[in-house]
């Protein structure tokens, strides 16, 4: 079976406004940067099929990808669309290759919040329509409920959720690419204003606008195209169910799965052991120790202690978020899980700037799609 890599990464933003630039400009601006990055390709020669990852209701236009292909010189090309994560795109891109079809994919994700004016609206609007959406309310509230939950059976606190965000959002203040680092401490998350108990104002991620284009491609055509690509070890993704009345609270069954399914193939057996640094899902602080534990990262119930302990700062042994996570660089949307997956392949090229980390070789990167979902996807990555 044929290897893949990634070989171009382009990327704009992010920031949590951003009214001088359209969201294609934002998508074209990317896409130069990526298809430079893999060695000055053309779109119109040298890709193979391209990807975007977009959801209608966050665009506001019905058949999206009806407006992509300009942007990325897609033009009477090979175009799928994956109304998802952008991390399960891919996962796409990765298959696409592995069919043998397909020797070089260009995936696109971009997310602009700051242009819907009922941004929470939406979200509720994917709530069961007949229990759920009734109720009412802010639907961040079953952010609130899980984390209680999940507390609860763990024996994790609210103040290891507030080192969560005091972490992240000091590891984004080296990141040029985050728009909400801040120099905090535990003692400013907890005063924050409570706005669904348990969660504090500075628990949440904010909304932030930015894209990203990446590259991949088979290894026949890897190393012509870049010096330093990294490799696609394995990939998996799975969906609890979407009603709150019967999924699982505590545990993130989603993204459990999913990473067993990457593991699996990349032949990892003890994850704890074998992953140098990990960027998983942080849209809410607890999530991140949720996502850890998921993950194997560690024991359930760890996580909290782990964090407390310094393990999982840049300078740990583990370290989790060096790029300030969504709560550093801001909620991107579909988009959210590549702003992981940029982390991870920065820092496996050694081209991660002054959060760069030392001696690093396996990287995993993991998203969940938000709330109502219990939707992940699971990215094993190495340089060698």
């Amino acid at each position: 079976m044929r290897e893949v890599a990634v070989v171009g990464v382009g990327c704009t933003g992010f920031n949590s406004i951003s009214p001088d630039v359209s969201y294609k400009e934002m998508m074209f601006e990317a896409a130069t940067r990526a298809y430079q990055d893999a060695g000055n390709i053309s779109p119109r020669k040298d890709v193979d099929a391209f990807i975007s990852v977009a959801e209608d209701y966050w665009e506001g236009f019905s058949i999206f990808d009806e407006f992509v292909p300009d942007q990325l010189g897609a033009v009477l090309r090979h175009l799928f669309t994956v109304a998802g994560g952008s991390l399960i795109g891919f996962a796409t891109g990765y298959m696409l290759i592995k069919t043998g079809h397909f020797d070089v994919v260009a995936l696109e994700s971009h997310g602009k919040p700051s242009d819907i004016l009922t941004l929470y609206d939406v979200v509720s609007f994917a709530m069961d329509p007949i229990l759920n959406r009734p109720i009412g309310g802010h639907p961040f509230y079953v952010a609130g409920m899980e984390m209680n939950r999940f507390l609860c059976e763990t024996g994790n606190t609210k103040e290891q959720c507030a080192m969560v965000a005091t972490k992240n959002k000091g590891n984004a203040l080296r990141n040029p690419f985050a728009a909400y680092g801040a120099d905090i401490n535990v003692e400013d998350v907890l005063c924050s204003d409570t706005y669904f108990d348990p969660l504090n104002q500075l628990d949440i991620s904010q909304p932030a606008d930015g894209g990203i284009v990446m590259i991949l491609a088979s290894d026949e055509v890897a190393s012509r195209l870049n010096d330093n690509p990294v490799w696609v070890r394995g990939v998996g993704w799975a969906c609890e169910t979407p009603s709150l009345e019967s999924r699982c609270w505590g545990d993130a069954v989603y993204a459990r799965i999913a990473a067993e399914m990457a593991y699996k193939k990349a032949g990892i057996n003890a994850p704890g052991d074998e992953v140098d640094f990990a960027e998983v899902d942080d849209l809410f602080s607890y999530k991140e120790l949720q996502h850890m534990e998921a993950l194997r990262l560690c024991g359930t119930g760890q996580a909290g202690s782990l964090t407390e302990d310094g393990i999982t700062m840049a300078d740990g042994y583990l370290p989790i978020n060096t790029s300030g996570g969504a709560l550093g660089m801001g909620w991107a949307l579909e988009a959210s899980g590549m702003q992981r997956l940029l982390e991870v392949v920065l820092q496996l090229r050694g081209q991660a700037g002054s959060r760069q980390l030392s001696d690093v070789e396996v990287g995993v990167t993991q998203s969940w799609r938000g709330i109502p979902t219990a939707t992940g996807a699971v990215a094993v990555l190495s340089n060698i």
